[in-house]
């Protein structure tokens, strides 16, 4: 297996967030699904997203990756202003600096394993980094099934090949959206190790939206919205640790 040396964590920011808001709809029906949110996200760290249900934690993501428009306030990938971007330039930075890992694997049926990994470098006309793109595959534990289909792969090996995919053109940022959402406790397990490896060993900086505190404890923070703004946030967390603060929100939401 090609090696590489362990990342150093950085406070260089790789995305931010300043006062972003997002409203759908007017008058009385009127929502606000995010309220002036302000949050980094630090490059080589892994950021889980939490909260209830409606607290805006997916949109928050889809904001911040290019995938949804927001009604005021500033996203930056890097130093680039995501408002500012045309239509155009925005699908280009998605596919350049940007990786994605959703719950479902989206994986064309066929192509095999590689030719998914590589697909979005082969639709910019990009020859992939071979040694950069062994590591990946290596780390995933792909590589005895390069030539498979994904009829001919697990849920949990389908998942992996997303993964590879948005780590093998080495983005400035990967977005998971609950990517272990239709994968067994085992394989998500897995899944979420190879993300977390992917920051400590990779040096890449992962945001990843889930409802469950065992995947969130993966990462290297959490933080938590609620009603469309961050309430808190937990450094180094364990799964007892983000439960206790989930049930504290919901108890508040009760209550309210």
């Amino acid at each position: 297996m090609t090696t590489t040396p362990t990342a150093v964590r950085t406070t260089a920011v790789a995305a931010r967030a300043t006062d972003l808001s997002k409203t759908y709809g007017t008058g009385e029906t009127r929502v606000v699904a995010l309220d002036r949110v302000s949050v980094d996200f630090r490059q080589a760290e892994f950021t889980a997203i939490m909260g209830p249900s409606g607290s805006g934690k997916s949109t928050l993501m889809h904001c911040v990756a290019g995938l949804d428009t927001f009604s005021s306030g500033s996203v930056r990938i890097g130093d680039t202003e995501l408002g500012a971007l045309k239509d155009k330039h925005l699908t280009r930075l998605r596919r350049d600096k940007i990786g994605f890992i959703f719950q479902a694997f989206n994986l064309l049926p066929t192509l095999t394993a590689l030719e998914n990994i590589t697909l979005p470098m082969d639709i910019a006309g990009r020859k992939p980094d071979r040694q950069w793109l062994d590591t990946v595959i290596d780390m995933v534990g792909l590589s005895g099934r390069l030539s498979h289909r994904p009829s001919q792969l697990s849920g949990g090996q389908q998942q992996r090949v997303a993964v590879a995919r948005a780590l093998a053109s080495r983005p400035d940022i990967v977005f998971g959206d609950e990517p272990t959402g239709n994968l067994d406790s085992r394989s998500g397990a897995e899944v979420l190790g190879f993300l977390r490896n992917s920051v400590r060993e990779l040096g890449q900086t992962v945001v990843m939206v889930t409802h469950d505190p065992v995947a969130a404890a993966y990462a290297d923070r959490v933080v938590f919205l609620a009603d469309g703004r961050i309430v808190d946030e937990l450094r180094d967390p364990t799964a007892d640790a983000v439960l206790d603060r989930m049930k504290r929100f919901d108890a508040k939401g009760r209550t309210s």
